[in-house]
């Protein structure tokens, strides 16, 4: 868990591991815990495989890469292997999650660790804008100057983590796991990390943690838990708008209200276009700068790199072989999640698997207005959450059953010795 923890947190610190020297930090990160844990696995001469729903789908979309590059159906073969690389990578912390972060008190510290640099995170990224006048860590100046929020050059790409990181204070301090002072300064910890998200001024940021909340409060709902869940979460939103509100109203209302002109809309019709001329496999993962100034359909001076819509961006480099493989993905996800996180205010493993698919959620919808699955630091750790939803903890039922005094006690307590 430490070794994870610490890939995870460079890789966001390091401006998103979005730089070459960072993204193969990243990487190097990744292969060195994929070691550690085979060997661990070696040594102990037991080779254990937890396994996941999540897995299938995973190693098939690894094989339709593979595919583009030996049938040669890629536009740009390098742009494919080096994404390659990179989605390796995210199997790797996906396949560390779901086998080490299993156990119930795993989970618990694995949640407190984030909480933890979260809150450090969100208020080191509220200093930095009042006092660092655009440097990272108040001495780094980035060679492309964009909408600096936190160790990221691009805003968006920063309420989209904290979206992911938020649920976690959230559900706990909504659940009984936690009581008293600890209750409220976990609270606290949500609701500074949520108003970051405000701050950053990411539209799609702040539609995705209000909808998060929303599907949460739902949830409540759907579930028939107790009514002071609902108003506890409204009392945590009115908090996050009265912070926000102290902070300065002028800033936060002037960019809800700044809509300007948006290209995202034309770039999802070219991708439509783009997806028409090679249906099946796509133009290859990555290959989307290099091919789509040839389909652009508007006049601009700047470097596309991204679709903006990773769901249109993944049809047009994958197919819809690709495309059929997330949704599968996706699918298993919500399925499994689901009864995973049942009994979300009593049990440690629940709750944090309740605050991962609510994280999933959140960066899922982003994800339509934005790019953060092809931001290393988000990728990962939107990976690490759907392993954690995902993955069933482990069972006693097995050691129920095969246990003479549970069986017994079963006897004792079934309808017919009662009659």
């Amino acid at each position: 868990m430490t070794g994870l923890c610490a890939v995870l947190f460079f890789a966001i610190l390091a401006f998103g591991a979005v730089d070459e020297w960072s993204t193969f930090a990243f990487e190097a990160g990744a292969a060195v815990l994929f070691l550690a844990w085979v060997g661990k696995q070696v040594f102990s001469a037991q080779l254990k495989l937890a396994g996941s729903p999540l897995y299938l789908p995973a190693l098939c979309f690894l094989g339709l890469l593979l595919a583009q590059l030996l049938f040669h159906t890629s536009a740009y073969p390098y742009a494919t292997k080096y994404e390659l690389l990179r989605y390796i990578s995210y199997g790797i912390v996906l396949l560390i999650a779901t086998e080490c972060l299993r156990q119930e008190d795993t989970r618990e510290k694995f949640g407190f660790l984030i909480i933890g640099f979260g809150v450090l995170y969100a208020f080191y990224a509220i200093t930095q804008e009042l006092t660092s006048s655009g440097r990272f860590f108040w001495f780094y100046t980035p060679r492309f100057h964009g909408s600096i929020y936190g160790s990221y050059v691009n805003h968006d790409h920063y309420a989209g983590l904290m979206e992911m990181l938020v649920p976690f204070p959230i559900v706990i301090a909504m659940g009984r796991m936690v009581r008293g002072p600890k209750r409220a300064l976990v609270a606290f910890c949500a609701v500074l990390m949520a108003t970051t998200i405000v701050l950053s001024g990411s539209r799609g940021g702040m539609i995705s943690s209000v909808f998060e909340v929303f599907a949460f409060t739902a949830l409540t709902l759907y579930q028939k838990r107790n009514p002071r869940i609902a108003l506890a979460t409204f009392a945590l939103c009115s908090a996050v708008l009265g912070f926000l509100l102290f902070l300065g109203k002028e800033k936060i209302l002037g960019r809800l209200g700044d809509l300007g002109p948006d290209m995202r809309l034309k770039m999802t019709t070219d991708c439509l276009k783009i997806f028409a001329h090679k249906p099946l496999l796509g133009w290859g993962l990555g290959t989307f700068p290099t091919i789509y100034p040839s389909f652009r359909s508007f006049y601009t001076n700047l470097f596309v790199n991204q679709a903006h819509n990773d769901y249109a961006q993944l049809l047009v480099e994958t197919g819809l072989l690709g495309f059929g493989l997330m949704l599968w993905f996706i699918f298993r996800l919500y399925r499994h999640g689901f009864p995973t996180s049942r009994r979300w205010e009593f049990k440690w493993d629940a709750a944090i698997s309740l605050a991962a698919l609510l994280g999933c959620t959140a960066l899922l919808l982003h994800s339509l207005v934005d790019f953060n699955l092809h931001v290393p630091a988000n990728a990962a750790m939107f990976y690490v959450l759907c392993a954690l939803a995902a993955a069933r903890p482990p069972s006693t039922s097995s050691k129920a059953r095969s246990s003479p005094t549970a069986a017994s006690s079963r006897r004792n307590y079934s309808p017919s010795t009662q009659a």
